[in-house]
């Protein structure tokens, strides 16, 4: 038998025996089931900017040696592959804990074994796909058995410190100063040049490119439609004001290492008033003053899971919504499956209201009345409904595999009346829910009805209430014609099937790049839909807008400030929560 055969065979024999269970990664499936690529690409695609950062590290004498530069490679390593869904900690996320508790009793030789060929599980094959080589797979063996190094935590010391308020609040226009069409101004996100580019709606012109954080993960919009407020990954806020003269970057501050989200107050009498913002690393929110982002107050969420009811050292806050019915903000703590409701009437006397949902929690919108936040419990393969005027959870929906619906997609079905959509990253489904608790009691928090796309991978559904149209992307399916494409339902007749729309071809970059199709956007008319073709940084990408009534190519957006385009955000749309 050669060498190559007997590690095969040791993996495979690893898989049925190894109680460390290595690869579950980010997979809550059945353990016989291998990782999809599209899951792999999805886990496993982002870097933390959380492995820049120096930690302390204690070295454990069981452990096999490393040197210091061996061990700070596999350190970046780590948070660039496996920190996502093992944690900073590695006290498990999403996927299963490497602690050297287990790790030890493994070995390096397991361990390597594992590494190579991955399990079926869900752990990546990061030797064979070449993703490591054999040096690397050998170091991380040794890495994932020393103490994990900690980040330093990050408080009120630390923000106040990296708090810049360039124009005070006193120093800023008391009206509108340019000609701006700021309704239908769209917010894109220039991923990798830590960027985003304001473009108009009508003349589809850059007005103004400005420099933000690594990785913009959202735009949101305050209440009043003035203030733009944008957070990168490495925990950045922009607080950009769009009634100067030209829009301008007023306040900026640094929340903690790691951040997916950002919102602001939107309840009568507190419009503007307060930002909050989620870390993944510490794992806290913290409230500030809406127009300085001065931080008032920070709450860990550090606790039980919902489930095992197991104390959990790191749960990320994923995605956040302001309530219309109550002074409170929306957070979703993704690894205990806790959604709580904090009410900011009173920051000396918080009062939060805890509702239990299920993990993983992540991204989601609101119903069509705006009273109920329909949130993806994603490796649950669930959506969690939540009643934001009651604070009250409504029902918890089984979906697909791993629901991703951005904000999802509100419209009225020919049959069931009232419906949010969400597609899956996991599988082609798309899952509509009943919304309607009054006039169709029978249909509400039920899957009605479930569509097929064209294929897996889907980040993102849109549609407007002024079109009959349902977009669906698969920006993360392994098919470069899936990925280079959309799906589009006609609302009316959701059993003819779908049209695919050949996005990346309309862009015209030849074969420049991935050209990735990903979150349809529309403009404040609801006549246009935006989309992102997505390309590597060194590659083009562009903006394809499509006439919504014709489905025909209306522009192509190019400029070589156009890199890694991703998230757009309509001004109008993010304002008022329409999708």
């Amino acid at each position: 038998m050669t060498t190559h055969r007997r590690l095969r065979s040791t993996a495979i024999l690893l898989a049925a025996s190894l109680p460390l269970a290595l690869g579950s990664a980010c997979a809550q499936e059945d353990a016989k089931k291998p990782i999809s690529q599209v899951e792999q690409s999805y886990q496993a695609g982002d870097s933390s900017p959380v492995g820049d950062t120096a930690m302390h590290h204690n070295i454990n004498p069981k452990a096999p040696p490393m040197t210091k530069e061996e061990f700070e490679k596999a350190k970046n390593i780590y948070f660039q592959r496996c920190a996502g869904c093992h944690g900073v900690l590695r006290k498990g996320a999403t996927g299963k804990p490497l602690t050297t508790d287990k790790t030890l009793a493994s070995g390096t030789e397991y361990l390597k074994v594992f590494i190579t060929y991955g399990s079926p599980g869900g752990m990546p094959n990061w030797g064979t796909s070449g993703d490591l080589t054999e040096a690397e797979v050998d170091m991380m063996a040794r890495y994932v058995q020393q103490e994990p190094p900690v980040p330093p935590e990050w408080g009120m010391k630390e923000m106040m410190a990296s708090l810049k308020i360039s124009v005070p609040p006193e120093q800023r226009p008391t009206k509108k100063m340019n000609n701006l069409d700021l309704d239908n101004l769209f917010s894109v996100t220039l991923r990798d040049a830590g960027k985003i580019a304001l473009i108009d709606g009508k003349t589809k012109k850059i007005v103004k490119i400005l420099p933000t954080g690594y990785a913009v993960h959202i735009s949101r919009m305050s209440k009043s439609g003035r203030y733009l407020y944008v957070i990168g990954r490495d925990a950045r806020i922009n607080l950009i004001d769009l009634w100067m003269a030209e829009p301008t970057n007023v306040a900026e501050i640094k929340v903690g290492l790691e951040a997916r989200s950002v919102e602001t107050s939107k309840y009568k009498g507190y419009e503007d008033k307060y930002a909050i913002a989620g870390t993944y690393w510490p794992p806290q929110f913290v409230i500030m003053d809406g127009d300085t982002l001065n931080p008032l107050k920070i709450v860990s969420t550090r606790g039980s899971t919902v489930d095992t009811q197991e104390y959990h050292p790191e749960p990320r806050v994923a995605s956040i919504v302001g309530s219309h019915y109550n002074p409170e903000f929306i957070v979703n703590a993704k690894e205990t499956g806790k959604i709580m409701a904090v009410n900011y009437s009173d920051l000396k006397n918080l009062k939060i209201t805890i509702i239990d949902a299920a993990r993983f929690l992540h991204d989601g919108g609101f119903d069509s009345t705006g009273r109920y936040f329909m949130v993806a419990a994603n490796a649950s393969n669930k959506i969690a409904v939540v009643d934001t005027k009651e604070d009250k959870l409504a029902a918890l929906v089984d979906v697909g595999k791993i629901p991703h619906p951005g904000r999802g997609a509100n419209f009225v079905h020919p049959k069931f009346g009232p419906v949010w959509a969400t597609s899956d990253l996991g599988d082609e489904f798309i899952s509509l829910i009943g919304t309607d608790p009054i006039k169709h009691k029978a249909q509400a928090w039920k899957v009605v009805q479930t569509l097929t796309g064209q294929g897996s991978g889907s980040l993102f559904i849109k549609t407007h209430p002024k079109s009959t149209n349902l977009w669906v992307d698969t920006p993360l399916n392994p098919e470069a014609k899936i990925s280079q494409s959309v799906a589009v339902f006609d609302i009316k007749n959701l059993d003819k099937g779908f049209e695919i729309l050949p996005i990346g071809d309309w862009a015209d970059l030849g074969d420049d790049g991935a050209r990735r199709i990903v979150q349809p956007e529309y403009n404040v008319a609801g006549d246009e839909v935006w989309f992102s073709v997505w390309s590597a940084k060194d590659k083009n990408s562009a903006l394809v807008v499509v006439d919504d009534k014709t489905r025909k190519l209306k522009a192509v957006i190019k400029d070589p400030e156009l890199i890694t385009p991703t998230g757009k955000f309509n001004v109008f749309n993010t304002q008022h929560d329409v999708y």
